[in-house]
């Protein structure tokens, strides 16, 4: 017979709010930011005021567990499944501001219409629009007079019924007498199992990754240390993105800035770079396979719980090295020459700026690369040479894509197996034939999306080849894309409209390329054998039209840096079709050259 673990009791949403107020109810560290955008919490408030369902929430009694603010429990109801319903009932009744995925903090209003009894997410028209409450809020403030609420509204509002808004407003109130199901854990369970349960209930739903459950097993293990481990790792990815989040961190957390922890990490309270802001799933892969060399997180829990591989038993020793193991690879990754060198080798094989970046996974693997290097006293030049090489094949090839534990785990193995630069040469030379940048690259490049991998490529190409912007004299690529600069259609694309082509056409990417806006007005949507001719006058000492190029010699380079057919320039303008399958093998083969730089 089965032991039942749990009871169920119907609360209000008032003594919920005056949990969250009290402290009693609180929320642990194995739980998620606050993600739900403004309309779901909308949508959460329209479903209480029709007396709909929310769903239940689950808590847990235990004086054993530590808490986002650093402390324990000490006796509170801990909330393990509901923080998002419960955050957005904060944030909406109580006026409570939320931090979001985003590390930024926040204040999400939801406005009410009386007479409609409707909800929206307030803007600055519903603010100005006197038939709205812009702010629900107000109504929950236990300071606030209902009458004047209302007596201000009918005020404002002549025309409408005075006792229907006083209905209205007072239906809306009656939502904290809502009832929502609470599920509470027997007191007796142990964090591992709640652990378990948490995993469970959120399966069915938006679905954890293993990174999830490798954060709330860290966060749960205090003997090793892991609550600080845990928070280590939000807080690096938190500063990396908000590098002032530093001077809160400070202010409310003081056990952590004595911790081993803060003296890493701090200096990127100085750091606006955005080129790499990893995320915590960034963090655990680099470090798991950099010291474990393992490529699959759902190994890091079963070791991080003491899984001995061979025995398959469950060891004490064992969770207290891969502890010690893991808080390693954390440090190694947060210390700011491993950090800065690497974002170092990105920028110098032409990525600079984090548009660029078409795959974080990619970047990780770069990392432990460059962190194996640098442990096997590589020197730095053929560690750089080794990192630019790895990501360019890497990115080309979508090796991180779809599978990364797979794919990580295949990589760390035949680097334990054959060392990097045996690995790293061989699979560059298997996946970068020459058949691949002569046929694959060409068709790959096929493309209307200016965010894949190969376009991005190509013009982390130019950066690193130093070209010239299209009909640019003296501005660069680079020039343009670190100033936001525009792709531009080379075959005008009103032009290519009025020949009865559509967006998957005329937006190919081989028919992009950066170009100055001046230039790009000038052109407008003339045919391309007129202004291709113009511009062959323009460098024959003819009227300057198209940008600063006045000689032959100058134009020809440019079209080669810009993998524009040379025939353009003698007169043989080719039909779009043409055009687009030239230009794709030249893009190609200017992507060779630069990884021949790299």
């Amino acid at each position: 017979m089965s032991i039942q673990r749990y009871t169920v009791t119907q609360y209000p949403v008032k003594t919920l709010l005056n949990w969250v107020e009290s402290g009693e109810i609180a929320i642990p560290e194995i739980q998620r930011p606050f993600v739900w955008d403004a309309t779901r919490v909308r949508d959460l408030l329209d479903s209480l005021h029709r007396g709909y369902p929310i769903g239940y929430l689950i808590t847990w009694r235990s004086p054993n567990v530590r808490l986002k603010d650093g402390t324990l429990s000490a006796g509170k109801r801990i909330l393990i499944d509901g923080q998002q319903r419960i955050t957005a009932l904060m944030a909406a009744l109580l006026g409570r501001e939320v931090l979001n995925d985003e590390y930024e903090t926040v204040r999400i209003r939801i406005a009410f219409h009386p007479i409609e009894e409707r909800f929206e997410v307030s803007n600055p028209a519903i603010s100005k629009d006197t038939q709205w409450i812009d702010d629900i809020s107000k109504l929950f403030d236990p300071h606030v007079s209902l009458y004047e609420l209302v007596n201000t509204y009918a005020q404002k509002n002549p025309s409408v019924s005075q006792d229907q808004v006083f209905r209205s407003l007072e239906r809306l109130r009656m939502i904290q007498t809502n009832p929502v199901g609470v599920i509470e854990l027997v007191e007796d369970l142990d964090i591992e199992t709640v652990t378990e349960i948490f995993i469970r209930v959120n399966s069915s739903g938006m679905k954890l990754s293993q990174a999830d459950f490798a954060m709330s097993k860290i966060a749960s293990t205090e003997k090793y240390d892991g609550h600080r481990l845990r928070k280590a790792i939000d807080y690096f990815c938190h500063l990396a993105a908000v590098p002032d989040f530093a001077g809160k961190i400070e202010k409310n957390d003081a056990d952590f800035v004595k911790s081993p922890y803060w003296p890493v990490m701090q200096w990127l309270r100085d750091v606006r770079d955005d080129l790499y802001d990893p995320t915590y799933t960034d963090v655990l892969r680099v470090a798991f396979s950099y010291k474990f060399s393992r490529g699959r997180l759902q190994d890091l829990v079963a070791l991080l719980s003491g899984r001995n591989f061979a025995t398959k038993q469950y060891e004490e020793a064992i969770a207290e090295e891969s502890f010690c193991k893991l808080k390693e690879g954390v440090i190694t990754f947060m210390k700011e020459t491993n950090f800065k060198r690497l974002v170092m080798i990105l920028r110098s094989a032409g990525f600079i700026t984090n548009d660029l970046i078409a795959s974080h996974n990619a970047v990780n693997f770069a990392y432990i690369i460059f962190l194996r290097a640098r442990e096997e006293g590589i020197p730095s030049d053929e560690t750089e040479h080794l990192v630019r090489r790895w990501y360019a094949m890497s990115i080309l090839t979508d090796r991180y894509t779809g599978s990364p534990d797979a794919a990580f785990d295949r990589d760390i193995s035949q680097i334990e197996r054959l060392g990097i630069h045996a690995h790293a040469e061989n699979t560059i030379s298997t996946e970068l034939s020459e058949d691949f940048w002569t046929k694959l690259l060409p068709q790959l490049l096929e493309t209307t999306s200016t965010q894949s991998p190969y376009f991005l490529a190509y013009l982390a190409a130019q950066v690193k080849l130093n070209d010239r912007a299209f009909l640019s004299k003296d501005m660069t690529v680079q020039d343009l894309l670190l100033n936001r600069g525009d792709k531009h259609h080379i075959y005008p694309k009103k032009y290519l409209q009025k020949q009865g082509l559509g967006r998957s056409r005329y937006n190919q990417v081989a028919n992009l390329a950066m170009m100055q806006s001046e230039i790009n007005i000038a052109i407008r949507d003339e045919e391309p054998k007129v202004y291709f001719d113009r511009l062959v006058r323009q460098v024959r000492g003819g009227m300057k039209l198209y940008g600063g190029i006045t000689d032959e010699e100058t134009l020809r380079k440019n079209f080669e840096e810009n993998c524009i057919p040379v025939e353009l320039i003698d007169g043989e303008v080719p039909d779009y079709d043409s055009f687009l399958a030239m230009r794709r093998k030249l893009m190609a083969l200017r992507m060779k050259k630069w990884f021949e730089t790299l």
